[in-house]
């Protein structure tokens, strides 16, 4: 819990940009998924977290890096495969990575999350990492391709200033609506039962990744043919980009939810 309270000061003192869908986006779905908890999820989140919130934590695994002891979790954020895969290849081809990925660490993550053999601080940074990570997953670039960063070399213009794909879709388009993470958190919690058990159904994070996956390859081909993009492209992507945001929450308030039936 002492390395957690150092990150969290560590937070206070780097700057906002270059954080997986922003400050705004990671504590939007903190906030989505606490307005989903069962009552049960709700006391041993706050069990395990104190007076931290998911909406607090869900920054930190991003500022942990700076930490020596963290410094080799960066391969935790996101999946690179090659582009053009089917659902069924996509899925084979996640599976069968052996070297530390977004995929394979947050099943761990919420296997040490339930662990009564581990300590309490143990199993809230497990925890932290399991918000983060579930975020992460959602946004399409943390499943792009290796040679390109996941879209960080690929340069882009973007309202009169230089960005690129990774950028405009972890914090640009999100900064473009103006909207506080509280604001953005409670506007997208109003989401309809049915797709609340349709997302939640969804239960194999692999299948999460092939969403973004898919949406990534878009993304890639819209940035070659126009890498100078205006002021349409994010009416054209708000609605996806909502989604996105509503998915990730309400699938992490469902793998709470499951883990602390």
């Amino acid at each position: 819990m002492k390395k957690l309270l150092f990150a969290l000061a560590l937070w206070a003192a780097l700057p906002l940009a270059g954080r997986a869908w922003g400050v705004e986006g990671h504590r939007a779905i903190g906030i989505i998924a606490e307005n989903h908890l069962t009552e049960k999820a709700r006391r041993q989140v706050a069990a395990l977290l104190g007076t931290q919130s998911l909406a607090m934590v869900s920054t930190l695994p991003d500022e942990m890096r700076y930490l020596p002891e963290y410094k080799d979790t960066a391969p935790w954020h996101y999946v690179n495969t090659a582009m053009g895969l089917g659902h069924d290849q996509y899925l084979q081809a996640v599976k069968a990575q052996t070297t530390p990925n977004a995929y394979n660490e947050l099943l761990l993550k919420i296997k040490e999350m339930k662990d009564p053999a581990l300590t309490k601080a143990q199993r809230a940074e497990a925890l932290t990492f399991v918000v983060h990570i579930v975020g992460d997953m959602h946004q399409p670039m943390h499943t792009g391709r290796a040679e390109d960063k996941g879209g960080n070399d690929i340069k882009m213009t973007y309202r009169g200033k230089d960005t690129n794909l990774h950028s405009l879709w972890d914090s640009g388009l999100l900064d473009y609506q103006g909207l506080t993470y509280t604001e953005l958190g409670q506007q997208d919690s109003a989401v309809p039962t049915p797709l609340i058990k349709t997302w939640q159904a969804t239960a194999d994070p692999a299948d999460w990744l092939f969403e973004s996956y898919t949406i990534a390859g878009q993304l890639y081909a819209e940035a070659a043919q126009n890498p100078n993009p205006d002021f349409r492209y994010y009416p054209a992507h708000a609605d996806e980009l909502k989604q996105r945001i509503q998915q990730a929450g309400i699938r992490l308030a469902g793998v709470l939810n499951e883990a602390f039936k």
